[in-house]
């Protein structure tokens, strides 16, 4: 008696197995990438977070930009950073950038929502002011990302400022953000800048000296600390009057 020989599967219900077969082992392989990506993300992010809480940040992305930007522009390519530790930096200019940039920064956890509000509303407006974004944020803008006003930015500028305020704190998130930020044009930091403006250690700025630095942080390759517009230095006497009010500075 003769056996009946299976019915071959139609050659094209066999294709559409193995196009959904692959398909899945497609996004399986995304998957595992994505999760790897992630992974990596998280523990290179925290890493160097906690990495920087302890050794001086030496250079810093803006930093970067401004070197290529004075280079295409044919200008000469200065730069000046020098770290100091925050027991050498005046608490006048600890101060002085509290009342120009930041009045809640011992009280708020990263993020000021009034004035982020504040600023958002004005923006609306056409009306654009300083003060949304905290010396936190600042800091967590200049050490890990780069400039501009993308979400996705300001959304890893909320994650590095949360990570900074946990695991920094408050004095390091201080000394890292006076040893980095832009002071003039190519000048980066308290030392240098007093040295620049100056011609002294940061160690020893009186209140109008502390004033005049934290009075062009808005835009310190324009504005000049010595020598100043009247708009600079009726900023600076403003500042020096916020300073009287700041009180003493204890960091937790």
């Amino acid at each position: 008696m003769a056996t009946k020989k299976p019915t071959p599967k139609p050659v094209a219900k066999k294709a559409k197995q193995t196009a959904k077969k692959n398909k899945g082992s497609t996004k399986s392989k995304i998957g595992r990438f994505l999760l790897k990506a992630t992974l990596w993300f998280f523990g290179l992010s925290i890493g160097s977070v906690v990495f920087f809480k302890f050794v001086p940040v030496p250079f810093t992305p803006l930093m970067l930009i401004r070197a290529i930007e004075n280079k295409m522009d044919k200008k000469e390519v200065f730069f000046d950073h020098d770290w100091e530790p925050i027991d050498r930096i005046s608490m006048n200019l600890q101060k002085a950038v509290i009342a120009s940039e930041d009045g809640l920064f011992l009280q708020h956890s990263g993020f000021d929502l009034n004035a982020m509000q504040k600023a958002y509303k004005n923006n609306e407006r056409g009306r654009k002011i300083r003060g949304g974004s905290t010396i936190s944020q600042q800091t967590a803008k200049n050490v890990f990302l780069w400039q501009g006003k993308s979400y996705l930015r300001k959304g890893l500028e909320a994650y590095f400022t949360v990570l900074i305020e946990l695991i920094w704190g408050k004095e390091r998130i201080m000394e890292v953000y006076l040893n980095s930020i832009e002071m003039g044009d190519g000048v980066y930091g308290a030392e240098a800048a007093c040295q620049y403006w100056y011609r002294k250690g940061c160690a020893s700025l009186t209140e109008k000296e502390a004033a005049g630095i934290a009075a062009i942080l808005p835009n310190p390759r324009k504005f000049k600390a010595t020598g100043s517009s009247s708009y600079i230095n009726k900023r600076k006497n403003k500042i020096v009057r916020i300073m009287h009010t700041v009180g003493k500075v204890t960091y937790k």
